[in-house]
C-alpha cells in the first residue's frame, strides 16, 4: 500500500475534542493549511460517539486526525471494529502534549500543526502493521507488562520521563482538567480549574520515591510466541515488551532476577497466568488472565513525509 496525493473526494478533517481544548491555536493552523491545499469537509466532534458517527459517514473523504496518539488509535480501532480498516487510509496532524505524541513521532508522522498538515497534503500512504488481540482491541506502537511496584502502570504519581507511564497520566489529567473549564456548569464550594491544574503540578514535583520503597511485584505469567514456550510461571517476570517489527511480532521478557532477556518471534503472542495489567499506546487495560496479540501484515494505511 503506497500512493501519493490527496484522495479524489478530498479530506474529512475530524478534530479531536481535546485537541481543541488544549491547543485551539494549532487546530486552527492546521485546518487553515488543510483547507487551503485540499477539499476539506471540518468536523467539530463534541463527544467520542460523534467523533465515531463522522467517521462512520466520512464516504470516499480521507480521514484526517487532528489530535493526539490516542485520537489516532481510537479512530484504527472505530475502523477495524468496522472491518474498514483496509478501505480507508488515515492521516495525522499531531496536537497536544509532547508525551502525548510519542506513538506518532515514532510512526515517522511530523509534530507540528504546519509540518503535520504538509505532510497530509503532500505525503504518501504507507502501510503499517497492526497488532489485534482477542478481545478486537488494537495496539498501533507496542506494549509492556510491567512488574516494578514503584509506580503502577498509569499511576498519576511522580512524572517519569517523557512518553512513561506516569507522564502520560499526569497530562491525562491536565487534559480533563482543562476540558472541564469551557462551559461548564458551576457548582457552588467545587473547586476550579486552576485549583486542579495546581494540584497537578503538586503531584508532578512531588520528591523522588526513595529507592526501595516499594519492592519488584513478582509476576508469575506463561509466555508464548505461536505456541512456543518463551518463559513459564516458575520464573517471576519484572518486564514483558511486545512489538510487531520485521514482519513478525516479538517479545521481550525480562526476568526479575538478573540474567539475558528471553526474546520470541512469531505470528501470535499469548501472556496468561495471574491478572496482569499491560499498557498500550499510552492507555491501560486490565486485570485480565489470558491475553493474545495477533498480527494483522499492512492492515492499515498513514500519509507519512515522502
Amino acid at each position: 500500500m503506497s500512493h501519493a496525493g490527496a484522495p479524489v473526494g478530498g479530506l474529512l478533517v475530524l478534530v479531536d475534542p481535546v485537541a481543541r481544548r488544549l491547543d485551539g491555536e494549532s487546530v486552527r493552523i492546521a485546518k487553515d493549511v488543510l483547507s487551503a491545499g485540499a477539499a476539506a469537509k471540518i468536523c467539530l466532534p463534541e463527544s467520542l460517539e460523534e467523533f465515531a458517527r463522522a467517521l462512520a459517514r466520512r464516504g470516499h473523504r480521507q480521514p484526517v486526525i487532528v489530535g493526539d496518539d490516542q485520537a489516532l488509535v481510537r479512530a484504527v480501532g472505530l475502523l477495524h471494529r468496522r472491518r474498514e480498516l483496509a478501505d480507508a487510509s488515515l492521516a495525522l496532524v499531531p496536537v497536544g502534549a509532547a508525551p502525548s505524541l510519542s506513538l506518532a513521532r515514532s510512526l515517522g508522522v511530523p509534530v507540528g500543526a504546519v509540518a503535520g498538515a504538509r505532510a497530509v497534503l503532500d505525503g504518501v500512504v504507507r502501510a503499517r502493521d497492526l497488532l489485534v488481540d482477542d478481545s478486537d482491541g488494537v495496539v498501533l506502537g507496542g506494549l509492556r507488562i510491567v512488574g516494578a511496584g514503584a509506580a503502577p502502570v498509569g499511576a498519576a504519581g511522580r512524572a517519569g520521563p517523557p512518553g512513561s507511564a506516569s507522564a502520560s497520566g499526569a497530562v491525562a489529567g491536565l487534559a480533563v482538567a482543562r476540558a472541564a473549564a469551557p462551559g461548564a456548569p458551576g457548582r457552588p464550594g467545587a473547586p476550579s480549574v486552576w485549583s486542579a491544574c495546581r494540584s497537578l503540578v503538586r503531584t508532578l514535583v512531588r520528591p523522588p520515591v526513595g529507592r526501595g520503597a516499594a519492592p519488584v511485584q513478582r509476576l508469575r505469567l506463561r509466555v508464548e510466541a505461536d505456541g512456543v514456550l518463551v518463559s513459564d510461571v516458575d520464573q517471576a517476570v519484572a518486564d514483558v515488551a511486545v512489538v510487531a517489527r520485521d514482519g513478525l511480532v516479538e517479545v521481550v521478557v525480562r526476568m526479575v532476577d538478573a540474567g539475558p532477556a528471553v526474546i520470541g518471534r512469531g505470528l501470535s503472542v499469548t501472556v496468561s497466568g495471574a491478572d496482569f495489567r499491560y499498557r498500550a499506546d499510552h492507555a491501560d487495560t486490565g486485570p485480565v488472565r489470558r491475553r493474545t496479540w495477533t498480527l494483522r501484515p499492512a492492515a492499515w494505511g498513514l500519509t507519512l513525509p515522502r
